[in-house]
């Protein structure tokens, strides 16, 4: 699915602003077909937001179900002749869409876009009402996962296994856009370097009228517009072209260097443009060899966090302000590179990382499948995770699902390095394992070009983890210091060190240790250092660096996390997670000066 765009063949309309807004407690409004009429009570909600926190509304912020979104469009009546199409970024966690009276679209999954064909539906010229209803609740089949509790009142409470709020709602864009009914309906851009030389690889299809007259032109550009390269499309399958462009001196997109060429793409008939597609692309190449992990041939070590789509008022929300801001951030502290954790985040995000050169690990949403957790950390029962009344092959096939759109949206992205197919998952049984093994073989089906690995949780140490071996790298969060050994650095660092050599000794991959921090007040200062402290933060981190860097193998660090975030309200989370570097306001704690002099050499 390609992202909208304005060419000289199509048009795009963003339809973000105030729309029309009702809470569904009940869950009337499908039986009573709310989206044939005007929504009656309706507030106004800002698009795109999550709904929770934009009021002062305790039972808004906390609702669960299905909310309601409308609003009118008009359909620019030059639109005559070409197909259109209503898409939506994102809407978590699942939404059905209404032109008028009609049901035109659905999709399960909440942080990747759906689209649909409403040439059919619409009249260019004229006016036309749409409807979105958006539902939040997380269930076994979902991904993530969760339960909702049914009250004696009817109350309904949502419980989930992910340390995240669960923020809903129309996060991010919705379009509606222009094409030709022939249009280009997807693009694969693969590269590959020899020597000084570039080698862009891409796969064109097309859609629509496909007849014997339509060819495939490319034409790369450099950023100040020179050609620098071109060429034609070989028909393989029908609507299927293949090309080979070659870049001699190339210049390479890689980390601190997002360089970017841009490939125009053009459908012809005869000597008729009939379509047209830009597509950025980064000259790069990822591989694992041995414990390194190579990009363009040279070994890269990743600096950089876990982050969250999270900020005041809009929850999750996109803000190109706030995503600039954070991008700047990430400068000042001399990160190169950052984890989704925990779900695909806002498309504009990949790009901006694109152009930055800022290296991605791209995660799915599959977060909260271990129900031992719990258990685990306090000595309980642990309840199986993968069966048939848990997660089983309902939620597989979500996942499933869900991995293949991320790698459909992001795999011409050349920021995007990796993927990772889950956080913490359980991977000890033998049913994690049954479970994993197909995951593993759809990633690489989609994308073989990509290494792909999972995040691993304590739970599953380097001899008992099943799921490592699927992996291409190895990537652990740990919390020696904080949830084990608290308030004991000494101990932290040798239990740490200890297994981080395990790891590298029983699987020879490549670690990351992409989780690994401690929670702290801003402000709190304390000569003694205890925990909660900004001095504890500062010194956790110090001694974890230390233990990475004695040992061969670990090839990364990201801290968790770049800033504080909003969580399900508990007795440990008082206002939410709090050990971001920086505050959830973007202001640095004592710990990001000392990221900033380890990863830039400056105070």
């Amino acid at each position: 699915m390609l992202k909208p765009q304005d060419t000289n063949t199509r048009e795009t309309k963003v339809l973000d602003g105030l729309w029309e807004f009702v809470a569904d407690p009940s869950g009337h409004g499908r039986s009573e077909e709310w989206w044939t009429s005007p929504l009656v009570g309706a507030q106004l909600m800002p698009v795109p937001c999550s709904f929770n926190d934009v009021t002062v509304d305790a039972d808004l912020h906390d609702h669960v179900g299905d909310v309601w979104y409308q609003r009118t469009i008009f359909v620019p009546g030059g639109w005559s002749g070409q197909r259109v199409v209503v898409r939506v970024d994102a809407a978590a966690h699942r939404a059905l869409v209404w032109i008028d009276n009609t049901l035109v679209a659905e999709h399960e999954g909440g942080y990747l876009p759906f689209e649909a064909d409403v040439t059919s539906r619409v009249t260019p010229g004229t006016a036309h009402r749409v409807t979105i209803v958006v539902n939040n609740e997380l269930t076994w089949e979902s991904i993530p996962p969760g339960t909702v509790d049914v009250g004696p009142d009817g109350s309904r409470k949502q419980r989930y296994q992910h340390d995240f709020f669960n923020y809903a709602g129309l996060h991010r864009s919705v379009w509606l856009y222009s094409t030709p009914r022939s249009h280009i309906a997807d693009l694969t851009v693969t590269t590959d370097i020899d020597g000084t030389t570039g080698i862009v690889h891409s796969t064109t299809t097309i859609e629509g009228e496909v007849d014997d007259s339509l060819d495939v032109h490319l034409v790369l550009r450099d950023p100040e517009g020179n050609t620098v390269a071109q060429g034609s499309a070989t028909r393989g399958e029908p609507n299927i072209f293949e090309s080979e462009l070659v870049v001699t001196d190339a210049r390479l997109w890689q980390p601190g260097d997002g360089h970017l060429y841009d490939m125009t793409v053009e459908l012809h008939s005869g000597d008729v443009i009939v379509d047209s597609y830009v597509q950025t692309v980064g000259i790069r190449t990822v591989e694992v060899r041995g414990t390194e992990f190579l990009i363009n041939g040279e070994p890269f070590y990743f600096k950089g966090f876990g982050m969250h789509e999270d900020h005041l008022v809009r929850g999750k929300g996109h803000d190109a302000a706030s995503m600039v801001h954070d991008f700047a951030l990430l400068g000042w502290i001399g990160a190169n590179s950052f984890r989704t954790s925990h779900y695909p985040y806002a498309e504009e995000i990949m790009d901006y990382a694109d152009r930055m050169g800022i290296v991605v690990i791209d995660e799915t949403a599959a977060v909260g499948l271990n129900l031992g957790i719990l258990g685990g950390f306090l000595g309980g029962p642990r309840t199986p995770t993968f069966s048939p009344e848990t997660i089983g092959d309902a939620a597989q096939a979500t996942h499933l699902q869900h991995l293949r759109e991320l790698i459909a949206r992001d795999k011409n992205h050349p920021s995007v390095v990796m993927w990772s197919v889950a956080n913490e998952p359980e991977s000890d049984s033998d049913e994690s394992l049954e479970y994993f093994t197909p995951i593993f073989d759809a990633a690489r089906q989609a994308d073989p070009t990509r290494p792909v690995g999972f995040v691993n949780v304590m739970l599953a140490p380097p001899e008992r983890c099943k799921v490592t071996a699927l992996g291409d790298v190895v990537m652990v969060n740990r919390y020696y210091g904080w949830y084990l050994n608290a308030g004991d650095l000494d101990a932290a660092e040798v239990g740490l060190e200890a297994e981080l050599r395990k790891w590298v000794e029983v699987h020879g991959k490549p670690v990351i240790i992409t989780e690994y921090g401690a929670d702290t007040i801003s402000g709190l200062h304390d000569a003694m250092s205890p925990p909660w402290s900004e001095e504890y933060q500062a010194d956790l981190l110090d001694r974890y660096h230390e233990v990475f860097d004695r040992i061969e193998g670990v090839i990364g660090e990201h801290v968790w996390n770049f800033a504080d975030f909003a969580t399900a309200p508990s007795l440990i989370r008082v206002d939410g997670n709090k050990k971001g570097v920086f505050s959830r306001d973007r202001r640095p704690k004592l710990a990001a000066h000392h990221l900033r002099r380890r990863w830039t050499g400056h105070r």
